[in-house]
């Protein structure tokens, strides 16, 4: 595996006096978990490229939005300020989990156009094509950009490198990713009512099914997850993702990891790129969404689930992070569904 990127951590090396920090298996189900937290797709623009050197195509930073790139055929580079250019081949699937603005070339040099200005629409639910001829090597990509929803995503979520490889040796070792991404390239995919739905799930699928194993090698990596560092930020993640319905406080959490309250926070703001409490309240509320959304538990019962003791304070939570109040959320999912 290749993982593109820099490490922005290296003067952290104090969090780790005896090393880096090896966790269990479980803690590292944990951590992937977490880190796959925000890929429930709300919609997917999705296109095939067909090119011809020389060409270049300028990509936009993308918002809540994960970005895939699968070479069908060919070669071309991916480069993007500040970072070393990476060859691509035949095979090779990249994602760029928080939607890094790049560049996709058949020469790493090659100055491109704006990807708005071959594809000035990209809707999610929608499909493109972009074909350039030109005399030189071809190539054919599938394009994908994978909107999530932005509530979902965690510091922690944020903090992965702005881009992850598997190369075309790898993709054959996941069966299940090669024949979905190879199904979703073909041109000649036929259309029957409900696709829209199907692609949908279908690059939902393909996604988790490339990070799984780029996050398992990134768990073994200190250098690429600094978080893997501190041994007791690390616990904490867990605790949280795993029970947070504890009535956990800040003290009580660094006290757990044995840590001094302002070490902790400091630490923990550090390595996860937010504060515990919004960390925390995250968690929380992505588990009231899917209660309330996925479940016919009563609304009543959700506060203590996620680890509220006042209806009042969880509902004031709940409205504060997403706009609505609990019971006009679910009816909202209800009349979508």
């Amino acid at each position: 595996m290749d993982t593109v990127g820099t490490d922005r951590h290296d003067e952290r090396e104090q969090y780790a006096p005896h090393g880096p920090y090896e966790p269990h298996d479980e803690e590292h189900d944990d951590l992937l978990s977490e880190l796959l937290k925000p890929l429930r797709l709300t919609g997917v623009f999705d296109s095939r490229w067909h090119v011809r050197a020389p060409w270049a195509i300028e990509g936009d930073a993308e918002r809540s939005c994960a970005v895939l790139h699968y070479v069908v055929e060919g070669d071309c580079w991916i480069t993007a300020d500040g970072e070393t250019p990476v060859a691509l081949h035949a095979g090779d699937l990249v994602v760029f989990p928080t939607g890094t603005a790049h560049r996709l070339s058949d020469r790493p040099e090659r100055q491109g156009v704006p990807l708005k200005a071959v594809l000035p629409e990209r809707q999610p639910g929608t499909s493109g094509e972009i074909v350039i001829g030109g005399s030189g090597p071809e190539s054919r990509l599938l394009c994908a950009g994978l909107h999530y929803d932005a509530s979902a995503a965690t510091g922690l979520y944020g903090s992965l490198p702005w881009a992850l490889v598997l190369d075309g040796a790898q993709v054959d070792r996941e069966p299940l990713l090669r024949d979905t991404l190879r199904l979703l390239a073909d041109p000649d995919r036929p259309v029957r009512p409900g696709d829209r739905l199907i692609t949908l799930r279908a690059f939902e699928m393909a996604l988790v099914l490339a990070l799984r194993p780029l996050l398992r090698e990134l768990a073994g990596n200190a250098a690429s997850l600094p978080l893997l560092r501190h041994p007791g930020i690390t616990r904490a993640v867990v605790m949280m993702a795993t029970r947070f319905a504890e009535p956990w406080t800040i003290d009580s959490l660094a006290r757990e990891v044995g840590m001094s309250r302002s070490a902790f926070t400091a630490a923990f703001r550090d390595l996860v790129g937010e504060s515990p409490a919004r960390y925390l309240a995250a968690r929380r509320m992505q588990e009231a969404c899917r209660l309330l959304t996925e479940t016919s538990l009563p609304q009543s019962a959700v506060p203590a689930r996620v680890g509220y003791q006042s209806a009042v304070g969880f509902h004031l939570a709940f409205r504060k992070w997403f706009g609505v109040p609990p019971g006009e959320h679910r009816a909202g999912a209800v009349r979508a569904a």
